[in-house]
Protein backbone atom coordinates (compact mmCIF):
# COMPACT_ATOMS: atom_id res chain seq x y z
CA UNK A 1 0.00 0.00 0.00
CA UNK A 2 2.72 2.54 0.68
CA UNK A 3 4.64 1.87 -2.44
CA UNK A 4 1.34 2.42 -4.20
CA UNK A 5 0.81 6.06 -2.69
CA UNK A 6 4.39 6.69 -3.72
CA UNK A 7 3.88 5.76 -7.10
CA UNK A 8 0.81 7.72 -7.25
CA UNK A 9 2.26 10.73 -5.61
CA UNK A 10 5.36 10.48 -8.26
CA UNK A 11 2.94 10.49 -11.18
CA UNK A 12 0.82 13.16 -9.93
CA UNK A 13 3.85 15.40 -9.48
CA UNK A 14 5.37 14.82 -12.75
CA UNK A 15 1.86 15.78 -14.01
CA UNK A 16 1.95 19.36 -12.35
CA UNK A 17 5.44 19.59 -13.57
CA UNK A 18 4.24 19.09 -17.04
CA UNK A 19 1.53 21.38 -16.84
CA UNK A 20 3.98 24.37 -15.26
CA UNK A 21 6.33 23.93 -18.10
CA UNK A 22 3.32 23.68 -20.70
CA UNK A 23 1.91 27.10 -19.40
CA UNK A 24 5.49 28.75 -19.40
CA UNK A 25 6.77 27.27 -22.96
CA UNK A 26 4.78 29.98 -24.97
CA UNK A 27 5.70 32.97 -22.93
CA UNK A 28 8.96 31.72 -23.54
CA UNK A 29 8.70 31.48 -27.28
CA UNK A 30 6.83 34.86 -27.55
CA UNK A 31 9.36 37.16 -26.16
CA UNK A 32 9.39 40.02 -25.51
CA UNK A 33 5.97 42.27 -26.64
CA UNK A 34 5.54 43.44 -29.80
CA UNK A 35 6.51 47.46 -29.74
CA UNK A 36 9.21 46.60 -26.98
CA UNK A 37 12.35 48.88 -27.30
CA UNK A 38 14.62 46.36 -26.09
CA UNK A 39 17.61 48.87 -26.07
CA UNK A 40 19.50 46.35 -23.51
CA UNK A 41 19.78 43.50 -25.20
CA UNK A 42 22.63 42.92 -27.29
CA UNK A 43 20.48 41.81 -30.62
CA UNK A 44 17.44 43.36 -30.44
CA UNK A 45 14.56 42.17 -33.14
CA UNK A 46 11.79 44.51 -32.42
CA UNK A 47 9.12 47.25 -34.07
CA UNK A 48 8.69 50.90 -33.54
CA UNK A 49 5.83 52.71 -33.94
CA UNK A 50 5.54 56.12 -35.37
CA UNK A 51 3.83 58.57 -34.47
CA UNK A 52 0.10 59.84 -35.99
CA UNK A 53 -1.01 56.47 -36.75
CA UNK A 54 1.48 55.81 -39.09
CA UNK A 55 2.06 52.04 -39.58
CA UNK A 56 4.82 50.27 -37.34
CA UNK A 57 8.42 50.30 -38.72
CA UNK A 58 10.28 46.67 -37.93
CA UNK A 59 14.00 46.86 -37.47
CA UNK A 60 16.49 45.23 -36.03
CA UNK A 61 19.33 46.74 -33.83
CA UNK A 62 22.63 45.95 -31.88
CA UNK A 63 23.61 47.49 -28.65
CA UNK A 64 27.47 48.27 -28.26
CA UNK A 65 27.44 46.30 -25.15
CA UNK A 66 26.35 46.49 -21.68
CA UNK A 67 26.12 49.97 -21.89
CA UNK A 68 22.68 51.43 -19.71
CA UNK A 69 20.22 51.74 -22.24
CA UNK A 70 22.68 50.54 -25.12
CA UNK A 71 23.93 53.98 -25.60
CA UNK A 72 26.84 54.08 -28.61
CA UNK A 73 30.61 55.00 -27.17
CA UNK A 74 31.12 58.53 -26.63
CA UNK A 75 32.40 60.47 -30.09
CA UNK A 76 31.37 57.26 -32.02
CA UNK A 77 27.93 58.30 -33.80
CA UNK A 78 25.13 56.01 -33.91
CA UNK A 79 24.67 53.96 -37.37
CA UNK A 80 21.34 53.99 -39.28
CA UNK A 81 21.33 51.50 -41.67
CA UNK A 82 18.67 51.43 -44.65
CA UNK A 83 18.43 48.18 -47.44
CA UNK A 84 18.44 47.83 -51.39
CA UNK A 85 15.29 46.84 -53.42
CA UNK A 86 16.22 43.08 -53.34
CA UNK A 87 17.20 43.22 -50.07
CA UNK A 88 16.14 44.09 -45.84
CA UNK A 89 17.40 44.82 -42.57
CA UNK A 90 18.01 41.21 -42.13
CA UNK A 91 20.93 41.58 -44.63
CA UNK A 92 23.12 43.59 -42.75
CA UNK A 93 22.37 41.28 -39.37
CA UNK A 94 22.99 37.94 -42.30
CA UNK A 95 26.48 39.66 -43.31
CA UNK A 96 27.13 40.81 -39.70
CA UNK A 97 27.67 44.28 -40.36
CA UNK A 98 25.40 45.31 -37.19
CA UNK A 99 27.45 43.20 -34.77
CA UNK A 100 30.62 44.68 -36.19
CA UNK A 101 29.56 48.21 -35.57
CA UNK A 102 28.26 47.41 -32.05
CA UNK A 103 31.91 46.04 -31.33
CA UNK A 104 33.32 49.04 -32.57
CA UNK A 105 31.00 51.11 -30.12
CA UNK A 106 28.47 51.71 -31.93
CA UNK A 107 24.81 51.81 -32.02
CA UNK A 108 23.81 49.96 -35.16
CA UNK A 109 20.22 49.77 -35.96
CA UNK A 110 18.95 48.82 -39.89
CA UNK A 111 15.77 49.57 -40.62
CA UNK A 112 13.14 47.76 -42.99
CA UNK A 113 11.63 50.67 -45.03
CA UNK A 114 7.78 50.65 -45.91
CA UNK A 115 6.82 48.01 -48.27
CA UNK A 116 9.87 45.69 -47.39
CA UNK A 117 10.87 43.12 -45.29
CA UNK A 118 8.25 42.87 -42.15
CA UNK A 119 7.46 46.76 -42.69
CA UNK A 120 3.72 47.39 -44.12
CA UNK A 121 3.28 49.67 -46.90
CA UNK A 122 2.71 53.25 -46.12
CA UNK A 123 0.78 55.75 -48.88
CA UNK A 124 2.73 58.60 -46.96
CA UNK A 125 6.27 57.54 -48.61
CA UNK A 126 5.05 57.99 -52.41
CA UNK A 127 6.71 61.49 -52.66
CA UNK A 128 9.84 63.09 -51.58
CA UNK A 129 8.10 65.43 -49.01
CA UNK A 130 7.08 62.18 -47.41
CA UNK A 131 9.67 60.11 -47.53
CA UNK A 132 12.04 63.22 -46.07
CA UNK A 133 9.46 62.60 -43.20
CA UNK A 134 9.37 59.43 -43.19
CA UNK A 135 13.29 59.40 -41.77
CA UNK A 136 12.89 62.06 -39.87
CA UNK A 137 10.27 60.51 -38.06
CA UNK A 138 12.32 57.25 -37.83
CA UNK A 139 15.35 59.11 -35.90
CA UNK A 140 13.19 60.53 -33.30
CA UNK A 141 11.50 57.86 -32.54
CA UNK A 142 14.73 55.52 -32.19
CA UNK A 143 16.16 58.56 -30.07
CA UNK A 144 19.07 59.00 -33.02
CA UNK A 145 20.61 62.35 -33.13
CA UNK A 146 23.16 62.69 -36.09
CA UNK A 147 23.82 59.12 -36.95
CA UNK A 148 25.51 58.22 -39.76
CA UNK A 149 23.33 57.01 -42.29
CA UNK A 150 24.21 54.38 -44.84
CA UNK A 151 22.26 54.03 -48.16
CA UNK A 152 22.43 51.63 -51.22
CA UNK A 153 20.86 51.49 -54.23
CA UNK A 154 16.48 52.17 -53.92
CA UNK A 155 17.37 53.49 -50.49
CA UNK A 156 18.50 56.72 -52.32
CA UNK A 157 14.90 57.65 -52.72
CA UNK A 158 14.75 58.13 -48.95
CA UNK A 159 18.03 59.05 -48.46
CA UNK A 160 19.19 62.09 -50.83
CA UNK A 161 16.20 64.45 -50.30
CA UNK A 162 16.84 63.87 -46.37
CA UNK A 163 20.34 64.74 -47.08
CA UNK A 164 19.47 67.69 -48.88
CA UNK A 165 17.30 69.19 -46.25
CA UNK A 166 18.22 67.62 -43.41
CA UNK A 167 22.14 67.29 -43.58
CA UNK A 168 22.81 69.11 -40.85
CA UNK A 169 20.69 66.21 -38.77
CA UNK A 170 23.54 63.34 -39.69
CA UNK A 171 27.32 63.10 -38.85
CA UNK A 172 28.13 61.30 -41.90
CA UNK A 173 26.59 59.62 -45.27
CA UNK A 174 27.63 56.66 -46.93
CA UNK A 175 25.83 56.41 -50.17
CA UNK A 176 26.66 52.46 -51.76
CA UNK A 177 25.40 53.06 -55.45
CA UNK A 178 22.23 55.30 -54.55
CA UNK A 179 19.57 55.67 -56.83
CA UNK A 180 17.87 58.55 -57.65
CA UNK A 181 21.17 61.12 -57.90
CA UNK A 182 20.34 62.51 -61.18
CA UNK A 183 17.67 64.30 -59.39
CA UNK A 184 19.49 66.87 -58.10
CA UNK A 185 21.20 69.51 -59.18
CA UNK A 186 25.03 69.86 -59.07
CA UNK A 187 24.28 73.24 -56.88
CA UNK A 188 21.87 71.49 -54.75
CA UNK A 189 24.93 68.82 -53.77
CA UNK A 190 27.27 71.79 -53.49
CA UNK A 191 25.87 73.09 -50.40
CA UNK A 192 26.06 69.97 -48.54
CA UNK A 193 27.95 69.92 -45.85
CA UNK A 194 27.83 66.54 -44.59
CA UNK A 195 31.23 64.41 -44.39
CA UNK A 196 30.57 61.64 -47.37
CA UNK A 197 32.02 58.12 -48.12
CA UNK A 198 31.08 57.83 -52.23
CA UNK A 199 31.46 53.75 -52.00
CA UNK A 200 30.47 50.92 -55.11
CA UNK A 201 32.11 48.26 -56.34
CA UNK A 202 34.55 47.99 -59.52
CA UNK A 203 32.26 45.75 -61.70
CA UNK A 204 29.28 47.99 -61.03
CA UNK A 205 28.83 49.33 -64.53
CA UNK A 206 25.86 51.24 -64.40
CA UNK A 207 24.67 52.61 -61.07
CA UNK A 208 27.88 53.05 -59.66
CA UNK A 209 29.86 55.35 -61.51
CA UNK A 210 26.49 56.95 -62.68
CA UNK A 211 25.92 57.85 -58.96
CA UNK A 212 29.50 58.90 -58.78
CA UNK A 213 29.14 61.55 -61.51
CA UNK A 214 26.65 63.34 -59.56
CA UNK A 215 27.74 62.95 -55.55
CA UNK A 216 31.62 63.96 -56.32
CA UNK A 217 29.67 67.80 -56.11
CA UNK A 218 29.73 67.23 -52.18
CA UNK A 219 32.05 68.99 -50.95
CA UNK A 220 33.47 66.85 -48.35
CA UNK A 221 33.50 63.60 -50.04
CA UNK A 222 36.07 60.52 -50.27
CA UNK A 223 35.33 57.79 -52.52
CA UNK A 224 36.15 54.02 -51.80
CA UNK A 225 35.85 51.48 -54.83
CA UNK A 226 35.72 47.61 -53.98
CA UNK A 227 37.54 45.93 -55.67
CA UNK A 228 36.05 42.39 -57.62
CA UNK A 229 32.53 43.81 -56.40
CA UNK A 230 29.57 44.35 -58.41
CA UNK A 231 26.21 46.86 -57.62
CA UNK A 232 25.85 44.82 -54.07
CA UNK A 233 29.80 45.17 -52.95
CA UNK A 234 28.72 44.98 -49.54
CA UNK A 235 27.42 41.20 -50.62
CA UNK A 236 30.24 40.57 -53.03
CA UNK A 237 33.43 41.79 -50.70
CA UNK A 238 32.00 42.28 -47.21
CA UNK A 239 35.10 42.29 -45.27
CA UNK A 240 36.56 45.20 -47.91
CA UNK A 241 33.02 46.90 -47.78
CA UNK A 242 33.28 46.88 -43.63
CA UNK A 243 36.90 47.84 -43.80
CA UNK A 244 35.84 50.92 -45.57
CA UNK A 245 32.81 51.95 -43.39
CA UNK A 246 35.40 51.54 -40.54
CA UNK A 247 37.79 53.61 -41.57
CA UNK A 248 35.09 56.52 -42.35
CA UNK A 249 33.78 56.46 -38.97
CA UNK A 250 36.96 56.21 -37.40
CA UNK A 251 37.86 59.55 -39.16
CA UNK A 252 34.70 61.63 -38.14
CA UNK A 253 34.68 63.67 -34.86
Amino acid sequence: MPLARTRLGLLLLGALLTLVLYLLLPAAQRGPAEGQRGRGAANGTVRTGMAAGEPPVFYREVSPGPRAGGAASPGRPDVLLLHGQAFTSGTWEALGTLALLAGEGHRAVAIDLPGYGDSPPAETVATVQGRVAFLERVLRELGMRRPVLVSPSMSGRFALPFLLVRGDHLAGFVPVAPAGTKDYTAEQYRRVQTPTLILYGDRDASLGPQALQSLRHLPKHRVAVVPGAGHACYLDKPEDFHQALLGFLRQLK
